[in-house]
Order: structure tokens, then sequence, then C-alpha cells
């Protein structure tokens, strides 16, 4: 039996650098998707928590030292972040397990590990920048700076807390901005480590914030008139609504939204090595990934080939607690979560595609918000299984007929996050990959380098986290003309 996680109590705010009192009394209760019981209790942040925490990020960028350090000197105290996510990577996976179900074999590695190396690649990127650059005008010199746009308030979903907080927060902080975190409800519980760490890193009074709130007190944040920069992850519901209130205030926004990714298996691929490949990241965090490869592409030709070693290989994922170290798929976050699943999978058999393996909660849990690993074959393209993102265990195999087609199919989405191709002939990956309207795409193999850019195509967001072109989000740019003839000293 696996040790549980006791009961998680806070009563106080991160505020400005500080922990602090709440101004009202509504509480946060976190569920655990595995017991149904609560383990957690935090203060649920108000819109006057915002005032204040949004009013101290206004302080400290518009007075106050951060923004005014040498680069050096911001990137030395986010070192030591990134020093303590290591030490206590193993605390932050076992609670982050504990709120949203991701089995902890993968969580010690992808939810903070993961998130610590976000800190230290952000570190890379900022020590190369071009932060000044002279410049040949039409009219005469020129010099092009880049300066850090403001108040950033990060919102992050509960799928990948630290992961994603780790890409908004890393790059703001070492342009020098100042930043409030607003975290999901169903996952509080690990922000307070991160407030810990961030408060004995030594960032100055009002740099950073971290609020626990629902979505109105996020429209709030979002909508804040001293808001200068919002970045986003969610859904592309929630999304649209985040460009929408921000576009009052013209509030520049990042967005990275959902997915509906496709791998294509061409028919000259390994399928031994595919399978491999393709299973832990389509059934990632249980199904409740993004960039999950949702959709697997499969040759007429080798079709039943291919349902057969998939479908066996889903229905041998070790379904179970989320804490025992043998999970392989835990439960989803919320009962709503499973219902959605399990609304899916009734739609999908009356759409007309066949279940390969799963389709029901499994009858060994007899708690708990679970789905069995669900694979559907005979999937046309057209099915909402196909077009939807679902954000559960429940993937869709789809035939193709050539490799024009597949590429078709696979840009045939409202979204355009991810993909990957798999085949022996390494060049001709490349050009699918090259083909296929995504923003991030691997060649046999499923990756997210922190060093390159990602982000989606069409409904699957704006802009750019990670890399130059990530960190470059947080700044304005700025063009000052020089006299002619000027030389530097």
């Amino acid at each position: 039996m696996t040790e549980r996680t006791e009961l998680v109590e806070h009563g106080q705010l991160f505020i400005g650098g500080e922990f602090t009192d709440p101004l009202g009394t509504e509480v946060i209760e976190v569920i655990s998707p595995h017991t149904e019981q609560v383990i957690g209790r935090v203060p649920h942040a108000s819109e006057g928590d915002v005032d204040r925490a949004v009013a101290a990020a206004r302080r400290a960028f518009d007075e106050g030292p951060w923004p005014r350090m040498g680069l050096d000197e911001r990137i030395a105290v986010i070192t030591r972040i990134k020093d303590a996510f290591a030490v206590r990577h193993e605390e932050f996976a076992r609670l982050i397990s504990a709120q949203n179900g991701t089995p902890y074999s993968s969580s010690v590695m992808v939810q903070a590990l993961a998130a610590m190396m976000v800190w230290d690649s952000a570190i890379t990127v900022a020590r190369d920048f071009p932060y000044e650059e002279r410049r040949d005008g039409v009219l005469g010199p020129l010099l092009v700076r880049r300066e850090p746009v403001g108040v950033v308030a990060a919102v992050v979903p509960w799928n990948v807390p630290q992961f994603t907080a780790a890409a908004k927060l890393a790059p703001a902080l070492l342009a020098g901005c100042t930043a409030v975190l607003k975290v999901s409800p169903e996952t509080p519980l690990d922000a307070y480590v991160l407030a810990e760490i961030a408060e004995e890193a030594g960032l100055p009074p009002g740099v950073l914030s971290i609020l626990p709130a629902d979505r109105e007190v996020s429209e709030y944040l979002v909508g804040h008139r001293d808001v200068d920069k919002v970045s986003f992850t969610g859904s592309v519901v929630a999304g649209r609504r985040v460009m929408e209130v921000a576009s009052r205030n013209l509030t520049r926004v990042t967005l990275e939204l959902g997915g509906k990714s496709a791998a294509i298996i061409l028919p000259d691929a390994d399928l031994e090595a595919a399978v491999a490949g393709i299973v832990p990241f389509a059934w990632m965090i249980n199904g409740q990934a993004c960039v999950a490869q949702t959709r697997i592409l499969a040759p007429n030709s080798r079709y039943d080939e291919m349902a057969e070693a998939f479908a066996a290989a889903a229905g041998a994922l070790r379904v179970g607690d989320p804490l025992d170290p043998t999970t392989e798929l835990g439960p989803l976050v919320a009962r709503r979560q499973q219902q959605r699943s399990l609304d899916y999978i009734k739609l999908g058999q009356e759409e007309g595609a066949k279940i390969l393996t799963g389709g029901n909660r499994p009858p060994s849990q007899e708690r708990g918000w679970y789905v069995e690993p669900t694979l559907f074959g005979s999937v046309d393209n057209s099915m909402r299984i196909a077009r939807e993102e679902i954000f559960g265990p429940v993937i869709c195999l789809i035939p193709y007929e050539d490799e024009a087609e597949a590429v078709r199919i696979a840009d045939d989405s409202p979204y355009g996050l991810s993909g990957s191709v798999w085949t022996a002939d390494t060049e001709r990956g490349i050009d699918v990959a090259r083909r296929v309207r995504t923003g991030t795409y691997s060649v046999n193999t499923f990756s997210l380098d922190m060093l390159g850019p990602f982000g989606g195509y069409k409904n699957s967001g704006l802009g750019r986290e990670f890399g130059p072109e990530g960190y470059g989000e947080f700044f304005e740019h700025k063009m000052i003309h020089l006299p002619a003839g000027y030389r530097e000293a």
C-alpha cells in the first residue's frame, strides 16, 4: 500500500513576496482524484487580494530594484530557485500527483524535473539575448533596445502546474518584469512550495505574488488596468475570453491553448519503436495534456497490425493509485473530467467508431475518477472524437491511404500544437514535418526542447514560450535615433 499524503492546510496567501492573511474568508478544498477525499485547504484569493498583489508588482516594477539590477544579479536569484527545485523535486512531484492524478512515476520527470529544466534553460537564453543592438537605418544610425514589458499576469492550469508556471515566471523575472501567478483551484498546494522557494531565494519585495482562485478572480486579474502582459495556458474557450478581457486595456497576451495532435506512422516505420514512442505521449498525464498525440494515423496497408499493437500496449497500461510508483495511468483530475471522457466514449460509438480497448471505468477501481485507457479504431477524421479536444485517456486510430492523405488529415484540425512522424527514412520524416502546420514536431521521437520556441498554429494559441522567441514575449522594443556620424566612445 502506498503512503497517503496528509491533509495540507495553509491559512495565508503569498502576496508581494511575503505570506499574509487573505482579505476574504472563502476556502478552496483540494480533493484527491483517487480517494475523493479532502487532502488540502487554502484561502481563495479575492479581487481585493488581486488588487494588493498587482499594486505590489506595480511598485516593484516602477520603483523597485528588480528591473534595474544587472542581468547577472537576476540570474543569481533565479539560479537559487532552480537549485531549490532540484532539492525539492520529489516533494513537488508527490503533491502534484496527489492533486491531479499524474502517476508519480512520470510526475517526477514531467511535473518537477522538467520545471527545473525550464528555469535552467531560461537562464541560458537570458545570457545570450540581444538586449541592445546597433543598426544602420535609412535616415541614420539606430539603437534598438529591448526593455521589460512590466507587470505580468501568469495564469496556469492544473495539468502541469509547475512546468507552466516556470514557462512564464522564469523568462518574465529574468527579463526584469514583476509577476502575479494565478494557480488553479484544483492544484494550489505545490504553489506554496514555490512561494517558499521564491522567498528563500531573495526576490525583492513585490516581485512575485501567488494566488489560488477560480475563473472569476482570474478574469479580474486579466482585466486589471495595471497589468501590462498576460501569459495564459488553458482551453481555447478560456483563451478566447482572456483575449477579450485583456483587449479592453490593450494588454498584450500570449496564449498556449489546446491541441489534437497527430502522430503519423509511415508504412516503412518500425512498429515496435513507434508503439513504444507514441503510447507514453498519447496517454501522458492520463490523457490530460495539450501536446498529447491523441490522433494516431496508420496506413491502410498495415492498419490491422498497428491496431492490434496499439490496443495491446494501451490495454497493458497499469491503472491505479497515482502515488504507487508502478502506476502508469491514474485518475482524471475531477469528476467532470471523468464524465466528459465517458460522454465522448459514448459519442464515438454512436458515430460508428469501434472500441479496440477500454471504454469504461476500470473494474479494479471502486472509487476515484478513473477511465480506462481507451483506443478507438475505424475513426474518420470528421468525427467529433477526432476533432474535439477530449482531455482524457481517449485516443483515435485513423486510417490513411498515402502520405499526402496523412498530411491532409493531420492538418484537417482546428488545432496545430504538436505532432510526430515515424519512419525508417529520417529525411522523409523531416519533409513531412515541414509540411504539417503545427508548432512543434518530432521525427521518430517525441520531445519538447526548452531552448526552442513552443506554441501553436490556429486555435492552439498566440505567441511562443521557451527559447529566445518565448523570452522576447516579455519585452517592449524601443528605437533610439542617433545623430548622423555618431560613433560609440
